[in-house]
């Protein structure tokens, strides 16, 4: 096979390559089913103020273990 031949074969395979993603490209966007709209009733508004502190009295830090003891 002379180099031309190789660059041909090249590029056919290339545009076919090129034919194949466009179809499943298509394919793809024929299967995605949308999804649904989120339902505004069960939606929870979190606020922006800060929690209190006393929340997080007494707790570990996780995977720091507790705060008085020392890892073995």
């Amino acid at each position: 096979m002379s180099l031309q031949d190789d660059l041909s074969a090249v590029r056919r395979n290339l545009d076919e390559l090129t034919r194949k993603v466009e179809q499943l490209e298509q394919q793809a966007k024929r299967q995605k089913p949308t999804p649904p709209a989120p339902d505004p009733s069960r939606m929870v508004t979190i606020p922006d103020t800060p929690y209190d502190n006393a929340l997080w009295t007494d707790t570990d830090d996780e995977g720091l273990g507790a705060r008085d003891r020392h890892a073995p």
